[in-house]
């Protein structure tokens, strides 16, 4: 799917769009990003992916060259250059180190990369939430929060890349990551959530993972529809033993678990609690 980059203010198609090979993005992965869609045209909880971008930043010592007012400006110059003809967009906004010399030194780095990747959003196939997915538990464990936090949204992928690498392997939709003391933590792109007894709970960030910007509006969602929607520390036999279960994601909204590892949670079919929250995020989606 042909997409429009916007690399350091210069917009082409992608196979115009290039880095230097000093970049510090790709020699050493440093670097953040963030991930966004739109409902009608407009980039989705615009304000709240800038501020993890930021405290992405921050964890990094990396200085954003940029307002959240003149980032906006550049995406919408960059969807306008796009001409998606109505489709929704996929956005996706990367702050690299900059180029420098063969060294961990930032001084050597004075000015970031930035690049801009807008391309027409996929719609999902109805049967991944009519259905449901499988997701399977992967032996990779979360990255320990004293070594690359997982608060980071960094284009350094590895942990993540060889964990749905080894869930793709075994027939999985998803990967479900276990922290150091084999709690669960997330799927390798998106948030995981059981739900029990009418309530959906989700682990802590204390337990290692992103803070999902999907994720914390289905606090809000539940708020609103009346569900229960609580942080709590979870492990493999919550998950075997849940009523329903579900991820979600930017892109993918919340798409219900069926089954984990060939066993079937609940009844096997996408519940009610699920299917509860994901048309209410919808309504709440597209009034935001």
């Amino acid at each position: 799917m042909a997409a429009t980059v916007n690399v350091n203010g210069r917009i082409s198609d992608e196979r115009g769009a290039v880095i230097s090979v000093f970049d510090h993005g790709f020699l050493y992965g440093e670097g953040i990003y963030e991930t966004l869609r739109t409902y009608g045209g407009r980039p989705f909880l615009y304000d709240r992916h800038m501020r993890r971008l930021r405290n992405s930043a921050r964890l990094i010592d990396l200085t954003l060259p940029f307002s959240d007012e003149e980032m906006a400006a550049q995406i919408a110059e960059t969807t306008a250059a796009a001409r998606l003809g109505g489709d929704e967009a996929y956005i996706r906004v990367l702050v690299t180190r900059g180029i420098g010399e063969l060294t961990y030194d930032i001084k050597a780095t004075p000015r970031p990369s930035i690049v801009i990747i807008v391309k027409p959003l996929p719609e999902n196939p109805a049967a991944l939430y009519e259905q449901g997915v499988k997701v399977v538990l992967v032996d990779i464990v979360r990255n320990h929060p004293q070594t690359v936090s997982p608060m980071i949204k960094s284009n350094n992928l590895l942990n993540q890349a060889l964990a749905s690498q080894q869930a793709i392997r075994k027939g999985g939709f998803e990967g479900v990551m276990r922290n150091y003391r084999g709690e669960l933590t997330e799927c390798t792109t998106a948030n995981l959530f059981v739900v029990k007894n009418g309530a959906a709970m989700t682990p802590p960030l204390e337990s290692g993972l992103l803070p999902g910007i999907t994720r914390e509006f289905i606090f809000e969602v539940g708020r609103e529809i009346g569900v229960e929607v609580r942080e709590q520390v979870l492990c493999d036999e919550d998950l075997f033993g849940a009523d329903e279960a579900f991820l979600t994601s930017t892109t993918r909204e919340a798409v219900p678990i069926v089954s984990v590892d060939d066993r079937s949670i609940g009844t096997g079919v996408p519940g009610p609690i699920t299917k509860k929250l994901l048309e209410g995020f919808r309504t709440a989606a597209r009034r935001t």
